[in-house]
């Protein structure tokens, strides 16, 4: 029963650091963080924390890659399973997206890490963009050129630049980060008003596709 409990212990060791490194870099970022603050509020030794990574950077990149993989996953999820007209699709897509920011502390905060970090980091930076950033604005694309050749949307420039239809969202994450619970949004309003905004905008105008 006890080595049951000690082999268990360790095997989830590696996930508590990573935690506490997470909650640490946020508090203090990169530059401020020290592996023995890390080490504290984890609960372990400094020493333990050099078994698992060598040093901070190899913390610091371990964390991001590993509490961003359940977000990629989930997002590979969504776009292999979501079918439907354009319309459909753009609001399911863009309601995943609220959701992963509404509720997903990880990610807005990593991102505001890979952003703070980006000089530091550009290897990760590219890394996560590849697995996560390019992938979703490439299948967006994808979806609306699918949909302007039904007619069901405009051939707009927005196909070329999927990232402006993220926009209104990623202004809501930068808010989220800056002013946390001092400046309450009411997001499934704003989400709303985004679906409206994007939608209405690529509607045909006077029945023909531009």
């Amino acid at each position: 029963m006890a080595e049951g409990v000690r082999a268990r212990r360790k095997a989830e060791r590696p996930g508590e650091i990573l935690q506490a490194a997470f909650e640490e870099f946020v508090d203090r970022g990169y530059a401020a963080t020290r592996l023995e603050d890390v080490a504290a509020r984890a609960g372990v030794t400094k020493g333990t924390i050099y078994f698992y990574f060598e040093t901070k950077e190899n913390l610091f990149v371990t964390m991001v890659r590993e509490l961003s993989r359940p977000i990629h996953e989930e997002m590979e999820g969504f776009l292999a399973d979501h079918n439907g007209t354009t319309r459909e699709f753009v609001r399911a897509y863009l309601g995943f997206i609220y959701k992963v920011i509404a509720e997903d502390a990880h990610f807005r905060e990593i991102l505001r890490l890979l952003i703070a970090e980006a000089h530091r980091f550009p290897a990760l930076v590219d890394e996560h963009d590849e697995r996560c950033g390019t992938p979703i604005m490439e299948h967006l694309r994808q979806r609306l050129e699918e949909g302007a050749n039904r007619g069901e949307i405009r051939s707009a420039g927005s196909l070329d630049y999927p990232q402006i239809i993220l926009g209104p969202a990623l202004s809501l994450s930068v808010i989220m980060l800056l002013f946390s619970d001092r400046k309450p949004v009411d997001v499934e309003r704003y989400f709303e008003a985004h679906v409206d905004l994007v939608l209405n905008g690529l509607l045909p105008r006077n029945g023909e596709v531009s």
